[in-house]
């Protein structure tokens, strides 16, 4: 059998002249031109040396060629790893260094900050690649061959590396192998009714699982196409609308979508389904969305280290508040956080999950991996949860203080360590409160030195060079002091409770 992701996901391809992605531009990439593209690709990674299992880490602005290169490296049997383009220099630093890339991919404008990074790191090689398409790698790939023998790897081995945070320490690199993104990619096919009939508004960011994924993964595995949106665009989404079927979103799309005057039942009428994941979806968002436009949002359940978990049905009743079902072959329980006991149906407690979907564990970290399963091979979450009598699954809360913001993950501790640093701060903690538009607001609560004239502006400007811009506080308050328990621990659940009410 043939293991490889690419081969298994694109089984399907209704014809090589069948469209695959169309631009917003009219450029359109068919089945046959990304079978094309993604062989010349990847003969210039193996040109260069790279062999089954090998890194290749990607910081590119979204494209049909950077889709086309994780492609190829799916077909050179390399592990793609993809970084988010507003990742800063020192942050690309750490993952480069930990991840042991032979190649490493960049927007042509970082390439003069990256190279003496890749050098001093013995990378291999440092090649270009724009949101045009264009770039060294587009320059090698023009010469090289059409033809290329996808490599025969194992089921275990690495797909892809995609780095998540814990609420202390560093990123930690998330092994996904070809069986785990096959897997999950060919169930949601068939439990989302996805045929090459549809046609996907594909407005996600490609470094996530949730774009790269879910979204891309289950149109190739369908034999659909997509219309790819560089970015959330509201005049775009309006603009391609009427010719797509489906949409997949983080909450913020679904609440932007409903400030616009045009969004109703006729705008709607056409399209077969609407996703929701990343990252809570408000009940009265689910329900205003139903009043104005007709159609149930469907809400999921995933992460990082495990793909999709559960979704509400395609048939049936998608429940607000909820995140539906297990998946088909993947099992889901509810846990005693401190003594791994099952709970009882209604109950909160640790979700935990066993499938084929769930990752092979943490790079070069064999401690978190192992303390992250249980002997019987159930993965801790770290999300707390329960199901209700007729068997649907609802996230309460997390366990750690993740802040999930616009469907981004941001992990407090990273920002309070660069905010202790800024000059006139004490001390810092970081939590998230709700926002109207991103769900969580990240939200910096300071303790600064007597006398120092520090503002919110300056701590935002401190930060604005190290972080990406989605992690940066939308607020700055400023305090005397952080409220501890005897234990001298910050007391975070006050400080939300303090400031639920900020954005509102």
């Amino acid at each position: 059998m043939q293991y490889n992701l690419y081969t298994q996901i694109l089984s399907r391809v209704p014809g090589r002249d069948a469209p695959c992605i169309r631009t917003t531009d009219g450029r359109i990439y068919t089945y046959g031109d990304v079978e094309t593209l993604s062989a010349r690709f990847a003969n210039v990674l193996r040109s260069r040396g790279v062999v089954i299992g090998d890194r290749v880490a990607v910081q590119v602005e979204k494209s049909p060629e950077a889709i086309i290169l994780y492609l190829a490296c799916l077909r050179a049997g390399a592990a793609f790893l993809p970084l988010n383009p507003g990742y800063t220099t020192a942050e690309v630093e750490y993952f480069i260094d930990d991840a042991t890339p032979h190649i490493c991919v960049c927007d042509p404008k970082k390439r003069k900050d990256l190279a003496p990074i890749c050098e001093r790191l013995n990378v291999a090689h440092l090649l270009t690649l724009d949101a045009n398409g264009k770039g060294t790698l587009s320059e090698f790939a023009a010469t090289a061959e059409t033809e290329y023998e996808t490599a025969a790897v194992e089921a275990t081995d690495l797909a892809a590396i995609l780095y998540t945070s814990g609420t202390t320490g560093r990123s930690k690199g998330a092994m996904l192998t070809h069986a785990n993104l096959a897997s999950n990619a060919k169930t949601l096919v068939e439990y989302w009714q996805f045929t090459e009939n549809d046609v996907l508004l594909h407005a996600l960011p490609i470094f996530h699982t949730h774009g790269l994924f879910v979204a891309t993964n289950v149109v190739l595995a369908a034999g659909a196409s997509m219309i790819f949106l560089p970015k959330f665009d509201i005049e775009e989404i309006r603009k391609h609308l009427p010719q797509v079927t489906t949409l997949m979103g983080v909450p913020t799309f679904y609440t932007r979508l409903l400030n616009e005057d045009w969004l109703d039942r006729s705008s709607t009428d056409h399209m077969r389904l609407f996703i929701s994941g990343s990252a809570p979806l408000l009940a009265e968002i689910h329900k205003a969305w139903t009043d104005r436009t007709g159609h149930h949002i469907l809400e999921r359940y995933g992460m990082t280290e495990t793909n999709m978990i559960s979704s509400n049905p395609y048939d049936g009743d998608r429940v607000p508040g909820s995140v539906g079902f297990p998946l088909p072959g993947v099992s889901v329980r509810i846990t005693d956080p401190e003594t791994g006991a099952l709970m009882q149906t209604g109950e909160v407690g640790m979700i935990e999950v066993k499938g084929p979907n769930v990752f092979k564990g943490y790079w070069r970290m064999p401690d978190k991996t192992r303390a992250d399963f249980r002997e019987d091979g159930y993965f801790i979450t770290g999300d707390l949860g329960r199901f209700d009598e007729s068997g649907y699954l609802s996230i309460v809360g997390r366990s750690k203080d993740l802040v999930i913001t616009g469907g981004y993950n941001v992990y407090p501790k990273e920002l309070e360590e660069e905010i202790d640093q800024i000059e006139g701060v004490i001390e810092s903690a970081v939590i998230g409160v709700p926002h109207p538009d991103f769900g969580e607001g990240v939200t910096a609560v300071v303790v600064a030195k007597k006398g120092a004239a520090l503002t919110e502006e300056d701590v935002i400007k401190a930060l604005d060079s190290k972080l990406a811009k989605y992690k940066l506080p939308k607020r700055v308050v400023f305090v005397d002091e952080l409220p501890r328990n005897t234990m001298a621990k910050v007391l975070k659940n006050e400080l939300r409770k303090t400031y639920a009410n900020l954005y509102q």
